[in-house]
């Protein structure tokens, strides 16, 4: 007989992190930066919605849409933290710069099916 905890496989968890949450996974204000994204111009790549842990902070970044434009990374009460990437060089404002590195527990909330 199997005990808890189970060790899952590391492809299940790629997996799954590829599909999106459910409402009850998010903030209240997750809804209000779906509904201002899907109200403006449809994005090349998709606009996307995606949490992680970071530093013990459960936190939402919004990837850049393009070019110089920034990427922006929330906390979990919609509070704008940083933008860890995008921008004119390409490395957001610089103030969480170890974002990439450290941010773990990825799960795609929302992205931009139309």
């Amino acid at each position: 007989m199997r005990r808890w905890p189970i060790t899952i496989p590391a492809w299940l968890v790629a997996v799954a992190a590829c599909y999106p949450a459910t409402d009850e996974d998010w903030p209240p204000f997750i809804d209000q930066l779906i509904t201002q994204l899907e109200t403006e111009a449809k994005k090349n790549p998709p606009a996307s919605i995606w949490r992680y842990d970071y530093k013990g902070l459960l936190v939402f970044y919004i990837p850049p849409s393009c070019c110089d434009v920034p990427g922006e990374l929330y906390t979990g009460d919609g509070d704008l933290i940083c933008a860890p990437d995008g921008g004119i060089g390409g490395d957001g404002d610089g103030r969480c710069p170890d974002f990439f590195s450290v941010r773990t527990a990825e799960l795609l909330v929302w992205t931009d099916r139309r």
